[in-house]
């Protein structure tokens, strides 16, 4: 609980400067939301946030990590509720306690970008795991996020399928940043390397330089996000009737729609899917 505390405390005073609405909300009634940087990175919450604030009177404080780093911030109890994209973690933290409920909320795909030199030759390509494939036997610049998020996780299973060991080749042709996806693009992009990047965080991303999408289409580039409440049962701190009513709002007529009405230069950026 004091943990709790502090982690409020420490986002309390960023809110004024991010998500909270109003001052009265930010030290009213609130809840944590433990979620993933390309939500962040994409303009998506700042964008959807405040008609759901306006409609509860609830305020969203975000904290905006990897998703591997946001299930542990979740595990112990640092949040209400769970907003990520890696399925298999999410479906393990709710079978072991963790949350209640796992509910789909909204996806995009994942895309590899890549310099016009194309030293690989992947320009064009619909399968990933072949490029990536093409990549590491072409010892071309990959930079890598490395850090247990949703999209170093869905990176890991490509290179697996295609066979190669990357993290093998750690300090050479492979470069891990340990950072999250606006920094490792900026990585990638000052290093001449391909990277892996959700197609949200990609078409907000400012710094895209001579880059472009090299390689995309392909099924197994698909990205979906989940929402969960924290289980109060295991942590008695859960605000779960504020939380709950934030997914019931995500997974709504009105949280669908705000999320297929975000776009960034006339693109949409994620696609509700709820059921």
């Amino acid at each position: 609980m004091f943990k709790r505390a502090c982690l409020a405390l420490t986002i309390a005073l960023a809110a004024t400067a991010g998500f909270g609405s109003t001052s009265a909300l930010a030290q009213d009634k609130f809840i944590i939301v433990q979620s993933t940087t390309s939500t962040q990175n994409s303009g998506l919450l700042d964008a959807i946030l405040p008609a759901f604030e306006k409609e509860s009177g609830i305020a969203v404080r975000v904290v905006a990590v990897g998703t591997g780093q946001a299930i542990k911030n979740a595990e112990n109890g640092d949040g209400d509720v769970l907003l990520v994209h890696a399925k298999p973690a999410e479906e393990k933290f709710v079978a072991d306690g963790g949350g209640v409920e796992r509910f789909d909320i909204m996806y995009n795909d994942f895309v590899i970008v890549g310099p016009p030199s194309d030293p690989a030759g992947v320009k064009g390509m619909t399968d990933a795991v072949a490029a990536m494939r093409k990549i590491a036997e072409a010892k071309a610049p990959f930079a890598s996020r490395g850090d247990d998020s949703g999209t170093h996780k869905a990176e890991q299973r490509l290179w697996t399928q295609a066979g190669v060991d990357a993290g093998a080749a750690s300090g050479d042709w492979y470069r891990e940043t340990g950072s999250g996806m606006g920094a490792t693009l900026n990585t990638g992009v000052g290093m001449g390397a391909y990277v892996l990047t959700d197609r949200a965080t990609w078409i907000s991303f400012g710094n895209k330089g001579d880059f472009a999408v090299a390689v995309e289409g392909d099924p197994r580039l698909f990205n979906q996000y989940g929402v969960i409440l924290v289980n109060p049962k295991k942590h008695p701190g859960v605000k779960a009737a504020e939380g709950q009513a934030f997914i019931d709002w995500l997974t709504g007529e009105k949280g669908q729609a705000a999320i297929a009405n975000y776009k960034v230069d006339g693109q949409q950026l994620f696609f509700p899917n709820a059921k």
